[in-house]
């Protein structure tokens, strides 16, 4: 099974972190249920919902512009759940 690549710190992330929400790059193949199972059994917690969204990347080159795209999910806890801040 994928995992996440990373956790997302912006603005936007911390301000979610007092809501209870995670924020996290993934895979761009991995599905909002293998992302709920791998996160309630690597730091046994419940989560209540996942939000996901593909975020626009571009890449500059020397002679064009290369845009891709990379996969971001939102996960919810339950109340009285956390997990750490820092995968690695």
């Amino acid at each position: 099974m994928d995992k996440p690549k990373n956790q997302l710190i912006t603005e936007k992330s911390i301000r979610l972190l007092q809501q209870n929400q995670y924020t996290f790059h993934v895979d761009s193949k991995l599905t909002k249920t293998e992302m709920k199972n791998w996160i309630e059994q690597i730091f046994d917690v419940k989560v209540r919902g996942i939000n996901s969204s593909r975020v626009r990347t571009k890449k500059k080159t020397r002679l064009n512009l290369n845009s891709g795209s990379e996969k971001k999910m939102i996960i919810k806890l339950r109340p009285n759940s956390s997990i750490p801040l820092f995968l690695n």
